[in-house]
């Protein structure tokens, strides 16, 4: 059991974090800081942390676990707010859904003491977000990527993979730069797609008239459409270059079938749209079902 948690960033990963160790008798207090009052006195009101802190440094303080779950652009900026008292014995972790510049970051600021901190990515969220949306089962069943340094304390990864598991997740481990190269195809540039489609038909003329028909289909293929933009534009810009190289594979995949369109070639385009279908069905019957997660 823990002694206190730390949550800097009382939103919904975080607040779900720490209702997760409470629901499941893992730590025995919870401090939090967030950088609006409200939503740290929000969180103290809904049973999330039993105590707010004014700093982030002063969430650190007392702390034998420290959850940093903030957008990831202000990581660094938090990195140096705590940096003091990252200290051996502690385990460090954030849920930001990339993990190179978070390295890196830790990296340019922790300096030595970067080996206390475990990098983390739980495949969880919803398309809301905010303290009141924190649930405790929000990680039941979902994976987390953990991206431990060679240099990491190989003690606090332990620590790391047995308190994600006992909150109900399978953890994986990868290095930062698979990590970001994996969810950029999965993940980002979906949300990207997802983005530039909908405004695609939502700005076109008829565009209303057009969503006033859409069925089923539609509303899942655009589901993600209606994420947090401040966490979407920083992912997007954090994880750029990787979300690049998968665009050009789209690309190329859909300039192959609008080829076969253009020139009537019925054969080769039921033969394309065979492969992709085959290939789906055959992905929904196997790991698909173990990855749930929204980010």
């Amino acid at each position: 059991m823990f002694q206190q948690l730390g949550v800097i960033g009382c939103g919904l990963m975080g607040g779900s974090f720490a209702l997760a160790l409470k629901r499941g008798g893992l730590v025995k207090r919870v401090i939090g800081y967030s950088k609006s009052p409200s939503t740290t006195e929000r969180a103290k009101k809904l049973g999330v942390i039993d105590d707010a802190a004014e700093s982030a440094l002063l969430a650190v303080s007392g702390s034998d676990i420290v959850l940093i779950a903030v957008p990831v652009a202000a990581t660094e900026a938090t990195f140096r707010a705590i940096r003091h008292l990252v200290e051996p014995g502690c385990l460090f972790m954030d849920v930001g859904s990339t993990k190179r510049d978070v390295v890196d970051a830790a990296r340019r600021v922790l300096k030595e003491r970067v080996t206390h901190f475990v990098p983390a990515h739980p495949i969880a969220g919803k398309e809301a977000g905010g303290v009141h949306q924190a649930e405790a089962t929000l990680y039941q069943g979902r994976q987390v990527i953990l991206t431990p340094l060679a240099s990491t304390d190989a003690a606090l990864v332990q620590k790391a993979t047995e308190v994600w598991s006992a909150i109900g997740c399978q953890v994986l481990k990868m290095s930062p730069e698979n990590h970001d190269a994996a969810f950029a195809a999965v993940s980002h540039l979906p949300h990207l797609l997802a983005f530039a489609y909908f405004s695609a038909v939502a700005r076109q003329p008829a565009g209303e008239d057009f969503l006033s028909l859409a069925g089923p289909g539609f509303r899942d293929f655009t589901r993600i459409a209606a994420s947090d933009p401040a966490v979407w534009r920083d992912i997007l810009i954090s994880n750029r270059e990787e979300i690049f190289k998968q665009s050009l594979r789209f690309r190329h995949t859909l300039d192959a079938l609008e080829h076969v369109i253009r020139s009537g070639n019925v054969e080769a385009l039921e033969d394309l749209i065979r492969q992709a279908a085959d290939a789906r069905a055959n992905w929904q019957l196997g790991a698909a079902n173990k990855t749930p997660g929204s980010r």
